[in-house]
């Protein structure tokens, strides 16, 4: 098994075999907390018009997302995993559009023979997920992209390279330093962001669970459907 790591959109549309989009802070730890409380399916797309239009059609009957970290007006959610938390989803089809997760996931669905969106919520999940794909016989040799995302596709982040280092280890047979993942990614420059009450967008509950390394027992597959990356809860 071939591991590559990448960064950013770039990265993501270079990224081939089973691939692994990145986006701690926030949108796939979000994305993760809606599945935990039964939301169907979550359709991922690129603009804030493709979001609104899906809603429009009846593709979907929530639409959460952000610009630049903050909620988009008119959109029923931002990208707080807290107030993810909150929120009555089951069963719904929700739509989701951010500035990095959704991006990398529309930039790699053409490379990608599978694709998976991953937080360090569901990173034993996804690396579980990974590894039944990439050891089956059908599949050699087998190449692994893990794609750190970062802040809007553009500038790396403490969180989603840790991250992506975290799930090489894990996917290599190594338990991982769950502690110093924490500890390195709290000690990062972005962290003040989540505590300063003058960034209304960024929740302190966001960080606790955004750092609960292997909260939820699903990884998040993606498949094509319609044209459309659509994302759903996958248990191994």
């Amino acid at each position: 098994m071939q591991i590559v790591i990448d960064s950013l959109l770039e990265g993501a549309r270079r990224a081939t075999g089973t691939v692994v989009v990145i986006d701690v802070f926030r949108a796939f730890t979000t994305a993760a907390v809606l599945f935990s409380r039964g939301a169907e399916k979550i359709v991922m797309t690129e603009t804030v018009d493709a979001a609104f239009a899906l809603r429009d059609a009846g593709v979907g009957s929530l639409v959460i997302g952000e610009i630049d970290g903050v909620k988009v007006p008119g959109f029923d959610l931002g990208n707080s995993p807290f107030e993810a938390s909150q929120r009555e989803v089951e069963g719904r089809t929700i739509i989701q559009r951010t500035s990095a997760g959704t991006q990398g996931i529309v930039a790699a669905l053409g490379g990608a023979d599978r694709l998976y969106a991953g937080a360090l919520v569901t990173a034993p999940a996804t690396a579980r997920a990974v590894l039944a794909v990439a050891t089956a016989p059908a599949v050699a040799p087998a190449r692994v992209s893990l794609v750190a995302m970062g802040r809007a596709g553009r500038e790396r982040t403490d969180e989603d390279e840790i991250c992506a280092i975290h799930l090489r280890n894990l996917l290599e047979g190594r338990p991982g330093a769950v502690a110093a993942v924490r500890d390195l990614i709290l000690a990062g420059g972005q962290i003040a962001e989540f505590r300063d009450p003058e960034v209304a967008h960024m929740h302190p509950g966001d960080l606790d669970i955004c750092l609960d390394i292997g909260r939820y027992d699903f990884a998040i597959r993606v498949t094509r459907e319609d044209g459309r990356p659509v994302a759903r809860p996958e248990r191994m």
